[in-house]
């Protein structure tokens, strides 16, 4: 990592900052310095913070943290909070506007931690851990005894909360990954992604995804598998694979286009979509949205996970956060349905009313309110068993097909597997040029 310029070299604390290099990539990097202080924040060390993220906001370059912090100093009394403070709000400024990377490799304790979810991405190394509430404010509050790899280590931040996008082994790793991550990205939202040089043809054929969707409505395969088999070269990253795995989010390129992916993933939950899945997705499709990759929706879904403990957690307000994103996406928007693509969940998944740009389904995708089985019960409950079975054959053979959706508009065409690469990226090379004015208004009052 080479560096080009330090920024406030001069002043003491726990935090150095610079503007250096990362992949190839110009950034503007902060870090804690280990060993000193346990890397405890005071009001100097936080205003390099701050000086580092409006740096990377005034020269439009992606602001990267390297994070190992036991919190606030408490030796420097309310001063620390106020760092923190004016750290917070230089980080909140830059969102939206340049991509704000986090490599964890050790604790981020207190008001710091509130740093993690403030990024875009976060990685962390096997050994961090991260928590605004300590543990022994849990055991002392509510009598549970916990350790701090218990309350908040990085397998636990990823696979439950979705604070970490990937767990890797040390710096090195999660900085190399947040490296792979850059190069989709680009240096702001004022510029488009940089276009990678591509072997791969872009109409090449997909035929090993005929067979890779099970014959059986409820048989299950492993989403990532057409991903990878539309995407250049196979190569996919998924991001937040341990968080709500009903739900693919991943960035790959296709013909030379970074693109980010979305994707029901049937090996987990059925592909149906619960709390976790929507704010997964819906963060997700921000990202993208903010820094102008186009969105690749891969469809099969059965609907929505039913409970009451989803409900009451507030299943409305938290599948609305996907609504929203997908509603207020500008970006060039391809939405293929695979299978399954009932009710409202597919609705919420980029449907042509949606907004999305162009809608493409396989011939097996079904479209409907709901399956054939739950519409003959509902249609036909006083029917005798084989009156019913009658009634959900002719339900599948003349409802739950993808041209009756595309006679009234809403695909724009009923692909063979086999032609998925080249169409998908026929359609985004099409739309390269799309264009979207946005309103004139502060910002919407959407969930977040």
């Amino acid at each position: 990592m080479t560096t080009f310029l330090p920024l406030r070299a001069g002043v003491p604390g726990t935090i150095e900052a610079s503007v250096t290099d990362l992949g190839g990539r110009t950034v503007v990097l902060a870090r804690s310095i280990e060993g000193t202080h346990r890397g405890a924040v005071d009001e100097r060390s936080a205003d390099t913070l701050a000086v580092a993220a409006r740096t990377a906001l005034k020269y439009r370059l992606p602001l990267v943290f390297v994070l190992s912090t036991s919190g606030a100093d408490v030796n420097d009394g309310a001063a620390s909070l106020h760092g923190w403070g004016s750290t917070a709000r230089a980080v909140a400024s830059c969102s939206g506007f340049v991509p704000v990377l986090v490599a964890l490799t050790g604790p981020a304790v207190s008001g710091p931690a509130l740093l993690l979810g403030m990024a875009d991405i976060v990685v962390a190394t096997d050994k961090a851990f991260a928590y605004v509430v300590g543990p022994q404010a849990v055991a002392d509050f509510t009598g549970e005894r916990l350790t701090a790899e218990a309350l908040g280590g990085a397998g636990s931040l990823s696979r439950n909360s979705g604070v970490i996008a990937g767990v890797v082994r040390d710096e090195a790793s999660a900085l190399d990954l947040l490296g792979a991550v850059l190069a989709h990205l680009p240096n702001s939202s004022d510029d488009a992604p940089p276009r990678w040089a591509n072997i791969d043809p872009p109409d090449r054929p997909t035929p090993e995804l005929a067979d890779l969707v099970p014959a059986s409505a409820t048989g299950s395969y492993d989403v990532r598998d057409v991903a990878r088999a539309i995407v250049d070269d196979g190569e996919l990253l998924d991001l937040w694979g341990q968080w709500a795995p009903n739900l693919v989010t991943a960035l790959g390129t296709i013909d030379g286009r970074p693109t980010g992916i979305v994707a029901n993933q049937p090996i987990a939950l059925a592909g149906t979509i619960d709390i976790p899945a929507s704010q997964k997705g819906a963060r997700f499709v921000e990202l993208c949205d903010a820094f102008n990759l186009p969105i690749l929706t891969l469809v099969d879904t059965p609907g929505f996970f039913p409970g009451k403990d989803l409900e009451w957690r507030g299943m409305i307000r938290h599948g609305a956060q996907l609504v929203a994103a997908y509603a207020r996406a500008t970006v060039p928007r391809v939405c293929l349905v695979l299978r399954k693509a009932y009710g409202g969940a597919y609705i919420v998944m980029d449907s042509r009313r949606m907004g999305n740009d162009i809608c493409l389904a396989w011939p097996v995708a079904e479209l409907a309110v709901m399956g054939a089985k739950g519409a003959a019960e509902i249609l036909h409950r006083r029917a005798t068993p084989e009156e019913r079975a009658a009634a959900e054959a002719e339900y599948s053979a003349t409802l739950l097909t993808p041209w009756v959706a595309a006679e009234r508009g809403f695909v724009d065409d009923v692909i063979r597997p086999d032609e998925t690469r080249a169409k998908v990226a026929a359609a985004f090379a099409l739309l390269d040029s799309k264009r979207e004015n946005l309103p004139q208004r502060g910002h919407d009052n959407l969930p977040l």
